[in-house]
């Protein structure tokens, strides 16, 4: 069995005009729900062995807070260009290259591909939209990742900062 964990980006700052896409920092709200956000996947011993993350700047700083949290060693943690703004499709492709011998895989991502994403691997219910800093896990009884295929997902488990239950 695997376990893979999904991770919209905590909530971006918007304030600078002109500013890239690529460059928004967190606001002081990502800021706050990314290492809460850890924490509930830390009081259910949910750690992940590898996170792989879009090297945009607010994704990276999301991973790279949660990781902190996790106690995920730095050297644990990858980026690739190939998950900024990605599709589902996409996505399927870097967690079957990338995942390695990891048990538990993190992957952090950007809507609406990782809602879309989530809603393609689970074999349950339907997210409608992943809010930033949402989390999405699910196991796969799978061998390894280049296994890893639609509707699979199971015991499927959805968190999101406003989430108060």
């Amino acid at each position: 069995m695997k376990r893979l964990t999904l991770v919209r980006h905590a909530k971006s700052d918007w304030s600078l005009p002109g500013q890239q896409d690529w460059d928004r920092a967190l606001n002081k709200r990502g800021q706050r729900d990314a290492p809460e956000m850890a924490r509930r996947l830390r009081a259910r011993k949910l750690k992940p062995d590898l996170v792989l993350t879009s090297p945009a700047v607010r994704a990276l700083a999301t991973a790279t807070i949660m990781a902190r949290e996790l106690k995920v060693p730095a050297s644990h943690v990858r980026h690739d260009e190939r998950l900024y703004l990605a599709g589902p499709a996409d996505l399927l492709a870097v967690v079957r290259e990338l995942g390695g011998d990891s048990r538990h895989l993190m992957v952090f991502g950007h809507n609406p591909g990782i809602t879309d994403f989530a809603n393609r691997l689970s074999a349950g219910d339907r997210i409608d939209n992943m809010p930033t800093c949402a989390v999405f896990t699910a196991q796969f009884d799978i061998e390894d990742w280049s296994e890893l295929g639609w509707h699979g997902g199971q015991d499927a488990e959805f968190d999101y900062p406003k989430n108060l239950a």
